[in-house]
């Protein structure tokens, strides 16, 4: 456990010192603590930025998105895996499906542009076939499908790994004696396979809540100029051009922060509400 804890230390909980950039002017000549301090001015400019609310408004919809079709595709899957009766097999496609996890998103986007791009296979078939081509990774109307669809085909099946331990400890007898009671598999699914894992659903909603600001950061990165900010900014890439590029690192460290104190009250929140339905959420309260 010694390297990740260290990880953890170093580029987490360590790194949580630059905090206080967002609450001064900060210059890399002066360093933070000869810095300016300037209070809260740099979320004003923040807030009075254009740029920032349309990066929020984008990773707020692809967070939805995300929520409603990549959530429940992890579930859905290991629930179809752990219904094939052949160990063999059960292996054989969680070892296919787990694959694209470990593929990086400069090999994944490039993928994703050999075939739906202008030159790419989809437009070649359509242009052999004398049918109209169709710009699909330019069109910012199509960017938000599109970058689902990527996070479904690299992430689902890394995201079976706990829904199918979960779905381990599932008492078999249990779906015996639905099936004795006349059950079909929707019935067995909905009163047996669901009530079982809904912790874990819950645990793992809650913690996706927290994120509801970060949608990463290297597969928009890669693909924003392709369809310009207004469709392809994201927070992440905000922080990135406007407090990196652009040599105003409290204003990003200020977009940062703002990102994680939210993260921290749509936990809060989310887990308050769980226990309310008599879940227990991330933690037990007192």
């Amino acid at each position: 456990m010694v390297p990740g804890v260290l990880y953890f230390l170093a580029f987490h909980y360590g790194a949580l010192f630059g905090n206080f950039i967002a609450f001064k002017d900060y210059v890399t000549f002066y360093g933070v603590w000869d810095s300016q301090w300037i209070g809260v001015d740099k979320f004003a400019d923040l807030f009075a930025d254009s740029d920032f609310w349309q990066a929020t408004w984008n990773t707020l919809s692809i967070s939805f998105l995300q929520l409603l079709f990549y959530f429940p595709a992890p579930l859905a899957l290991a629930m179809l895996l752990h219904s094939l009766t052949s160990d063999t097999i059960r292996r054989f496609v969680q070892s296919v499906v787990y694959l694209p996890h470990f593929i990086s998103w400069v090999i994944v986007v490039a993928l994703f542009q050999q075939v739906l791009g202008d030159v790419g296979v989809f437009n070649g078939l359509l242009a052999n076939g004398g049918l109209h081509t169709v710009d699909i990774i330019g069109n910012p109307d199509a960017y938000k499908p599109l970058v689902i669809a990527q996070v479904i085909w690299k992430e689902c099946g890394w995201g079976t790994i706990i829904f199918l331990a979960a779905l381990a400890g599932v008492n078999e007898q249990l779906y015996e004696a639905a099936a004795i009671d006349g059950a079909g598999w929707w019935r067995r699914t909905w009163h047996v396979t669901l009530p079982a894992i809904r912790p874990v659903i819950i645990l793992l909603l809650i913690l996706r809540l927290g994120d509801i600001l970060t949608v990463g950061f290297e597969q928009f990165f890669l693909q924003r100029d392709a369809v310009g900010p207004a469709a392809g900014e994201v927070l992440d890439t905000f922080v990135y051009y406007k407090g990196i590029q652009s040599g105003d690192f409290s204003l990003g460290a200020a977009a940062g922060l703002m990102k994680g104190v939210v993260g921290l009250i749509l936990v809060y929140a989310a887990n308050k509400l769980a226990h309310r339905f008599g879940e227990q959420g991330v933690y037990r309260s007192s």
